[in-house]
Formats: structure tokens, sequence, C-alpha cells
């Protein structure tokens, strides 16, 4: 929790956030994810000052446990001085004892957005998703809240000005709006309609406009004139390679080895292992040359033949996608 400190913002995170929503759809089935078309609802977790601390909290934290529809799940709640927003106990169930920053007794409004992350550990636990040390494990969890539809409190949650700063959980801001978008693009809702903090709003913007990027990137047939100029580009050198290889295979020992230098200079310029380039060509034996490339939905990546254009769908999420290829 950023509590009057700097808060970070930017995409710092991101490789292990596309990780974390390619996890999630792994570990839960496509009906699954789908069951968490509708997102948390505001007036269900709305708590103001003059509601009992205690007793508001257990009734956010049922909601929340409703929600994620955690069966024979009861949620209790303390208050204590501490560093963190919050933190809980994982047991065996089917009592889970969180702990809440004493900050919430007068900040009661963010009650919802901690617990959400909370009990989003809880979830995990249960699934038994996790990922290797607390960095990447919190991110998946915030990510999986948000993707589940009760991370828009958590980045409503989020405000700053110039004399004080607020913010929970492990993402920025704007990945956080990056989550929210991807999922308002699945399900077709608006979650900025949501927030009452203009900074949030400002966040989610921002995360929307990287979430389209995604959608924007060739060999997609969304993608802009650069991207398609560079993509072509670099087909063009990865069936040059292609060729070079098959004439190679006639050739005496010393045009091999030619080949096979060729091929290795070649290989440290390949478009799949540049910085900001999303696709990678790979030959098939002596089949067509193969491009692959990350589903913008649940970023697994996707293997279609160079053949020009192509409907491709994403075996994990059901996602069909035109290409260019």
């Amino acid at each position: 929790m950023a509590n009057g400190g700097p808060v970070e913002h930017g995409y710092p995170h991101l490789d292990t956030v596309r990780e974390s929503i390619t996890a999630l759809y792994k570990r839960l089935s496509y009906d699954t994810i789908h069951s968490f078309a509708t997102s948390v609802a505001p007036v269900d977790v709305a708590f103001c000052d003059t509601d009992d601390l205690h007793l508001g909290a257990q009734r956010v934290a049922r909601e929340i446990v409703r929600h994620y529809g955690l069966p024979d799940t009861r949620i209790i709640i303390s208050f204590r001085e501490m560093t963190h927003a919050a933190n809980v106990e994982l047991t065996a169930g089917p009592e889970y004892f969180i702990e809440l920053n004493d900050r919430f007794r007068t900040h009661r409004r963010d009650i919802g957005a901690a617990l959400a992350h909370e009990v989003m550990h809880v979830y995990l636990h249960r699934l038994g998703l996790s990922f290797p040390g607390t960095r990447d494990n919190e991110i998946l969890t915030d990510t999986a809240t948000t993707y589940l539809g009760a991370g828009w409190l958590l980045l409503d949650a989020f405000r700053e000005d110039r004399d004080s700063s607020q913010k929970l959980g492990y993402l920025t801001p704007e990945e956080f709006g990056y989550v929210l978008a991807k999922r308002a693009a699945l399900f077709g809702e608006d979650p900025s309609i949501w927030f009452t903090s203009p900074q949030a709003y400002t966040a989610y913007t921002r995360g929307a406009a990287q979430a389209r990027r995604d959608e924007q990137q060739p060999p997609l047939t969304a993608a802009g004139w650069a991207g398609r100029r560079r993509y072509a580009k670099d087909r063009r050198s990865a069936q040059a390679l292609g060729s070079a290889q098959d004439h190679g295979v006639a050739q005496d020992h010393r045009a091999s080895q030619d080949a096979r230098n060729a091929r290795t200079a070649q290989d440290d310029r390949a478009p799949g292992a540049q910085p900001g380039v999303p696709y990678a060509f790979t030959p098939d034996g002596r089949g067509p040359l193969r491009v692959s490339f990350p589903c913008p939905t649940c970023h697994q990546r996707i293997r279609v033949p160079v053949r020009g254009r192509v409907r491709a769908r994403c075996g994990l999420c059901r996602t069909v996608l035109e290409c260019d290829t």
C-alpha cells in the first residue's frame, strides 16, 4: 500500500500480467472464466461512515466471497497497525482470518478493494494456482482479481494529488487499467462509470490504449501500416533464410558450412528475439513457413502457416482472429 509516497506508473510488470492471464485460462475452463461476466456491483460493496465497522466489513467480505463462488467459506476480519494494506492466513479452511490495516477504520470506502485482493488469495489457494516468488504471485493475484470482476475496486482506490497519494495492490494504475480493458473487451462492459477517483479514470484510459495495441500487432489484419511494413520485411528475410537452407542441403560441406554461418547470423536478428516484436517465424520441416504470435485475448501463442489471409481460432480462449500472414 503506497500511502503518501511516490506511486509507480507505467508497465513494469506487463509480461507477468500477461502470463497471469494465460495461467487463468489454463487453470480455469472457458465456461468458468465466462461465469464472471458480471463485475462486483458498487452498491454491494458500498461502505459509509455510519455503518458499523466490523459488521460492514463482514458484509462486504461475504459479497466478495459470493462473487468468487467460494462455497463454505467464512472470513473473519480484524484490524491492526501494519505496513501492508491487509494480510490473509491461508489454511485448509473453511475459516480464513484477514487482517486489515488500521487505516481502514477511517478510510472505509476502500475496505472492499483490500478484501477483493485478500479473498482472491483464498480463491487461488483453493485452485492450487500460484507463481514462484512473492512479487510474481502478488501480480497474479491482482491480475486475477481484476480479470474476474473485482479489481476495479483496487484501481478506484488509487488517488494522487500534489500533497498525498494512495494505491492498493502491486500493479501500477495503468496495469490495472490494462487488465480492466481486457476484461471490458471480453464481456462488453464499461467499468469507468463506477470510478469515484478521477486518477483511476485516467489510468484506465491509458491502460485501455495499451490493451488496444495488443489487437493491432501483425500478423493481425488490424495492424497499422508501419507494423505491416516491418512484418513484410521480416517475412522476406525469413523466407530468404528458408531458401538458403534448402539450397545448402545440395551443396558440398563448405557450402553447407557457409549456409549455417549465414543462418546463425540471421538468427541473431530473428524477429521474435527483437524487443517489441511479438511474432516469430519458424520453419516447419519441408512444409510452409509458419509464424507464431500471442493471442490478444489470453496471450497464448498461436502458430499459423504463412500463406496470406487466414482465420485462426485460439484453442485456449476460443477467440477467432483475422490474420494476414
